[in-house]
């Protein structure tokens, strides 16, 4: 399944807020970066910001997030503020299409297990496109 992430620059509560009523859902997850880990020591500052939104539109999902000092991606212009996000079915699955997608193209976060209970890496392809591959671990 693939599924457009696009990342806002402080108002991704409101462009979110704008799809919403458009679409006519209702958001599947809403969460800040006050929600994260302690360990992510995100400035206070930057705590109500969206880490991550989901909202279902048709069979797809749009999802957000505004960027954040603590985070690797460059600040969000036109041509960087989308990726396409990926769920492989497997960890391997996601570790072959991070080796395909990267020939050329530069790993923006290695494939590693995350506090959302997923393995989850981000890559530019040699293109530019932008990618997130994740796959939901199994509840232990």
């Amino acid at each position: 399944m693939l599924n457009t992430y696009l990342m806002f620059d402080g108002n991704c509560r409101e462009a979110f807020g704008f799809y919403r009523s458009v679409f006519g859902s209702e958001f599947s997850i809403l969460s800040t970066y006050a929600d994260g880990p302690p360990e992510m020591n995100v400035p206070e500052a930057e705590r109500d910001l969206v880490m991550h939104v989901s909202l279902p539109v048709g069979s797809s999902v749009l999802m957000g997030s505004d960027s954040c000092s603590v985070t690797p991606n460059p600040a969000p212009k036109a041509g960087n503020n989308f990726s396409i996000s990926v769920a492989p079915r497997s960890k391997e699955e996601c570790d072959t299409l991070l080796a395909k997608l990267s020939v050329g193209g530069m790993v923006g976060m290695p494939l590693q297990e995350t506090f959302w209970g997923a393995y989850f890496g981000t890559v530019t392809d040699r293109f530019g496109i932008n990618w997130m591959i994740n796959f939901t671990l199994p509840a232990e």
